[in-house]
């Protein structure tokens, strides 16, 4: 990995330099070389040349001047894809960071726990948009991924690369295979789980918690009832999620989670289902 640019920019000196100190050594402790340097308002940050925006910003939202939701703004037009972190003592301004495309929000206070795990997966992120971007690169891992599936074919195995996840739904004396891509959203009630896929409804005895485990990070639990496949999301409110085919309700209490993780799921995929 290539020196990484790493910025923080908030009006508080105190979080600045202790961001920083614990950045630093973080870094040091996996072995990454990172340029770290930091700003005390969006003015100042803004003021940087295209060429020396950060490729990873944790920045504050409430600032005198220009707020963090103004300076992403324009920060996304000299350079797209850098990283944004949003740090702030108030959760609501969740659902604006998805506006920015967010990568992730932190809300004050945060352990060292939950810095470090958002730092690593904005470092992961990093690396993936430099592979990306490089072409040798491409090349090298299509010819690689072209030659793993030649020897899983060679051994009569299926490429895991290419195959859809399914889970198996046991209703009576049948076992049904359902791919998870197909599946717009899950709801329970009397103790059966509903399935509401692009093939139809499929109702069978089970648990919600027991469906979410075998999913994953591409679907989230809005509400003890109900499980959503975030491909499937066309917009939302702080009540009310809307899908292609139905509205589900998203609880209070998941609603800044729910956010977190769909911000992450647009990154991950570039604002694209994986089957869409």
């Amino acid at each position: 990995m290539k020196t990484v640019k790493i910025a923080i920019c908030d009006d508080e000196t105190a979080l600045r330099e202790t961001l920083r100190r614990k950045i630093e050594k973080h870094c040091q402790n996996a072995e990454i070389t990172c340029q770290i340097s930091d700003f005390d308002s969006g003015e100042s940050l803004l003021a940087l040349p295209a060429e020396s925006v950060p490729d990873v910003l944790f920045l504050d939202i409430q600032m005198p001047g220009k707020n963090g939701m103004q300076t992403a703004r324009e920060l996304r037009q000299k350079k797209r894809d850098i990283i944004l972190i949003f740090v702030t003592a108030l959760s609501e301004y969740v659902y604006e960071a998805f506006d920015v495309n967010a990568f992730h929000y932190l809300v004050k206070p945060f352990d060292d726990e939950k810095l470090y795990e958002v730092l690593d997966n904005a470092l992961r992120q990093y690396t993936r948009q430099a592979k990306s971007s490089n072409p040798q690169d491409t090349v090298k891992r299509t010819s690689s991924q072209h030659s793993s599936a030649g020897a899983a074919a060679n051994t009569g195995s299926k490429n895991n690369l290419t195959t859809p996840r399914a889970i198996l739904v046991k209703r009576g004396g049948l076992s049904t295979k359902v791919l998870l891509a197909d599946i717009i959203y899950a709801e329970v009630f009397n103790r059966k789980v509903l399935l509401h896929t692009v093939n139809g409804d499929i109702e069978y005895y089970g648990k919600l918690t027991e469906l979410s485990e075998q999913t994953g990070a591409d679907f989230y639990r809005t509400h003890r009832a109900y499980l959503v496949n975030l491909k499937y999301v066309e917009k939302y409110s702080a009540e009310t999620i809307w899908l292609e085919t139905d509205t589900v309700p998203v609880s209070k209490k998941q609603f800044a989670g729910f956010v977190r993780q769909y911000m992450q799921y647009i990154s991950r995929t570039n604002g694209r289902g994986a089957d869409k």
